[in-house]
């Protein structure tokens, strides 16, 4: 199992929205940035990602699953880029601020703060553990 962040404007579509889809999920589309989109390409089904709210909020929220591997974006007319279908799993007890992230020097190499305009990124198995220490859940 691998581990990754997904970004989205909680104004565009938030965790409340994300759990609302229910089982069936949601697709993750609209990702316009190819390294974000290779990023979606290497997800496979099972795999958890932070939900983080950025611009508002900035912080992370809660966790879904990738329950359908990359397809075609059906929002690109020129079926390029690619999107991954997510559920909800859980939102976090205690969501966790990007200024929280920076204070901790475990996280520093995270891309969260390194390429802060990637949509998709990657997080590696103790950077996430950290996280959820950082949040209340195990």
């Amino acid at each position: 199992m691998k581990y990754w962040l997904l970004k989205s404007e909680p104004n565009v579509w938030s965790i409340t929205d994300q759990k609302k889809a229910g089982l069936k999920g949601a697709t993750w589309d609209g990702v316009r940035n190819y390294q974000a989109a290779n990023n979606l390409k290497k997800m496979s089904k099972g795999d958890l990602c932070f939900f983080y709210h950025s611009n508002i909020g900035k912080e992370i929220v809660g966790i879904v699953e990738v329950i359908k591997t990359a397809f075609i974006d059906p929002t690109d007319k020129e079926k390029r880029f690619v999107a991954v279908q997510v559920k909800f799993r859980k939102a976090l007890k205690k969501p966790i601020s990007l200024e929280n992230i920076k204070k901790n020097p475990n996280l520093s190499k995270l891309p969260l703060i390194r390429q802060s305009r990637l949509s998709v990124m990657p997080i590696d198995t103790k950077s996430w553990k950290i996280i959820l220490k950082m949040s209340n859940i195990n």
